[in-house]
C-alpha cells in the first residue's frame, strides 16, 4: 500500500483539504466523524440527500438538516471546529496550519491512545506526512524575483495532487513502487531504492533496547536487500525532520556490515574491512580492528560543513553587509536586504559555489550562520 494510500494519511490530508475547501465534499465525508463525535451514516445521508435536493454542497446544508438535537450538537461542535481551520488559513503556512489541525481535530490523541505495533506505525505515518510539509514550507528558499514563495497549505496541496494520483494509477506497467520492508516480503523486483538507514530509523529506536529486537531488525534488512535482481541504491540522510524537530542522524550499522567488495559509491565507500571480518580480526591489543562509510572527497569548491556544527542564527539577526554561511551555498556575503518582518528577502553573494553568484533568499525560511 503506497504511503499517500494510508488511511491514516488520506484522513489527515482530508482535513487540510476541508480546511482549503470547505466545498470538497468527498474530503467532508470522509472525517466529519473521525475522530468519532456522534455523527451517524444516516446523519451524513440526511445532509447529503438536503444538498442534491437544494443544489448546494454539503457544508452549506450542516444547519439545516431536520436532526435530533443530539445530532445537530455534534455537527455544531464540528463546524466550529472546521470554521477555526478554515479561519486560519490565510494567515499560517502549510505547516503550522497543518500540525494544528493533527492537533486540535484530535487525529493525534486518537492514534497516540493506539499502542499496538500497527497503531505506531500509523502515528509514525502522520508525522512523516507532518515532516514532508515542513520540508515544503522550509525548501526552495532562494528564488529569482521578488516574488514571495508560496507556502501556504492550498500550495502544499497542488504540490502533492500529482503524487496522489500516480499513487491511484495501479495499471501502470512502469512506474515505482512504495513499501514497507514487511509488505515487500516474497517480491522481487529489478531496481530497490532502500533510503533511511540511519541509526534509530533503521534500526529502530524500539529495536535498540534488546538483542533480540536489533536481531529481527538485521534479519528485517535482510530481506530488504534481498528483493533486489538487479540493481540495489542504499540511501541515508545525514540530517531529516522527526517529530517535528531536526535531526542529525549516523549511518546505520548495518551498512558497515556490508563487506567492501560488494559498495559501489560515488558518495561515500565502505572500507575494506567488514564488521564480519573484524569480528575475525582483533589484534593483539584485544582491540577491534574498526571500519565504516566513510565520504569521498571531491572537487567541490564548497567546503564541507558539518551539520551538527552548524548554528544558524535567527533571520532577524541578519543584517546587511554580514558575512553568512549556508550549509549548501558555502560562504557569503550580505549585500542587500529588501522588505520587512517575514517577507524580508536578502540578496547574497556567495563565493564559495561552484558558480559564484548572487542570490536571492527568503530570510524566514534560509538558515544562515553569522561568521
Amino acid at each position: 500500500l503506497s504511503f499517500y494510500q494510508r488511511k491514516e494519511v488520506k484522513d489527515l490530508i482530508a482535513y487540510l483539504r476541508l480546511a482549503v475547501n470547505p466545498n470538497d465534499e468527498e474530503a467532508l465525508r470522509r472525517i466529519i466523524n473521525y475522530p468519532k463525535r456522534g455523527i451517524g451514516n444516516s446523519t451524513v445521508d440526511k445532509i447529503g440527500a438536503l444538498a442534491s435536493q437544494v443544489d448546494k454542497p454539503m457544508w452549506q446544508c450542516l444547519g439545516s438538516a431536520q436532526l435530533s438535537n443530539r445530532a445537530q450538537n455534534a455537527i455544531n461542535d464540528f463546524v466550529i471546529m472546521a470554521k477555526s481551520f478554515i479561519h486560519r488559513a490565510d494567515s499560517d503556512n502549510a505547516y503550522e496550519l497543518a500540525a494544528h489541525i493533527a492537533k486540535h481535530s484530535g487525529i493525534l490523541n486518537e492514534l497516540k491512545n493506539d499502542t499496538t505495533v500497527e497503531g505506531m506505525n500509523r502515528l509514525e505515518n502522520v508525522n512523516a506526512l507532518l515532516d514532508g510539509i515542513k520540508s515544503f514550507v522550509e525548501e526552495d528558499t532562494v528564488i529569482d524575483t521578488e516574488t514571495v514563495p508560496d507556502k501556504s497549505l492550498a500550495s502544499y496541496l497542488q504540490n502533492i495532487a500529482l503524487l496522489t494520483d500516480l499513487d491511484n494509477n495501479e495499471n501502470s506497467d512502469d512506474h515505482v513502487t512504495l513499501m514497507s520492508v514487511h509488505a515487500a516480503k516474497g517480491l522481487e523486483f529489478k531496481s530497490v531504492f532502500i533510503v533511511g538507514l540511519e541509526e534509530k530509523l533503521f534500526p529502530s529506536f524500539l529495536s535498540l533496547d534488546t538483542p533480540e529486537g536489533l536481531d529481527e531488525e538485521r534479519r528485517l534488512f535482510y530481506v530488504a536487500i534481498t528483493r533486489a535482481e538487479q540493481f540495489l541504491a542504499l540511501s541515508f540522510a545525514n540530517s531529516r525532520y522527526r517529530f517535528g524537530q531536526m535531526r542529525y542522524n549516523e549511518p546505520s550499522r548495518f551498512l558497515e556490515e556490508i563487506p567492501g567488495r560488494h559498495v559501489e559509491s560515488t558518495a561515500y565507500v565502505r572500507s575494506d574491512v567488514s564488521s564480519l571480518e573484524r569480528a575475525e580480526n582483533i589484534n593483539s591489543s584485544g582491540a577491534r580492528v574498526s571500519g565504516s562509510f566513510k565520504r569521498q572527497t571531491t572537487n567541490s569548491a564548497i567546503p564541507k560543513i558539518d551539520p551538527k556544527d552548524f548554528k544558524p542564527a535567527p533571520a532577524s539577526e541578519i543584517q546587511t553587509g554580514m558575512k553568512v554561511l549556508h550549509l549548501k551555498f558555502g560562504e557569503g556575503k550580505v549585500l542587500a536586504i529588501d522588505g520587512a518582518k517575514d517577507s524580508r528577502i536578502a540578496t547574497i553573494f556567495f563565493r564559495d559555489a561552484g558558480d559564484p553568484q548572487e542570490r536571492k533568499i527568503m530570510l524566514k525560511f534560509a538558515k544562515l550562520q553569522i561568521l
